[in-house]
């Protein structure tokens, strides 16, 4: 097993790294700390100095065909399962469980940083391997920053959150589970709260 980057000292995103993405993007800077907010609470990083990390269960199962479901049910869901969330540091005790079996398909089975971008998603975020982007997840809040604005690029989303289009946005950036946690909804409400003190 590749062993996870070791945790360091991070600084949080300030007001210029914001406003350099909104330019990079074309779109508001609220709109940019609406997705931050929703994603993980305006931090990428957990006390630990380790970045926050979603592992998702039925991502783990279907890349690795299901062979894992039965004999290790806590990391392989057919089906997403909320119940199996464990939240902050615990999310790493069903990673690392999960990379014994299967190193590449857990790191490309978990979301990362304060965007929650999915580990499969490494190459339309700028990177060449799955641990290429998780070790830049470790590095800071910037790179998280850096990584998001590059994959709404390439997955051609930066439109859809630079015209506001919060339907159209959620579905593109979390996929058709999007309505079960009212994705759209949260953003366009802390976006208005954003653009409120703006």
């Amino acid at each position: 097993m590749i062993p996870l980057p070791t945790p360091s000292l991070w600084n949080p995103l300030t007001r210029s790294d914001f406003q350099h993405a909104a330019v990079s993007l074309c779109c508001e800077v609220a709109c940019i700390q609406a997705v931050a907010a929703v994603e993980s609470y305006d931090v990428g990083f957990l006390t630990s100095g380790r970045p926050k990390m979603l592992f998702e269960a039925h991502h783990f199962s279907r890349l690795t065909s299901h062979v894992y479901d039965k004999s290790h049910p806590r990391v392989s869901s057919r089906r997403w399962d909320k119940t199996l969330y464990s939240d902050g540091e615990g999310e790493y005790i069903r990673l690392i469980e999960a990379m014994n079996l299967s190193n590449r398909a857990a790191l490309e089975s978990a979301s990362w940083g304060r965007f929650q971008i999915m580990g499969f998603n490494y190459k339309f975020a700028g990177f060449e391997s799955v641990w290429d982007f998780v070790d830049d997840m470790f590095h800071s809040e910037g790179a998280q920053l850096d990584a998001f604005v590059n994959f709404l690029k390439s997955a051609r989303l930066d439109k859809a959150l630079r015209e506001k289009r919060w339907v159209d946005f959620a579905a593109g950036y979390n996929g058709s589970s999007y309505r079960q946690n009212n994705y759209d909804i949260k953003l366009r409400d802390a976006y208005e709260k954003f653009s409120s003190r703006h």
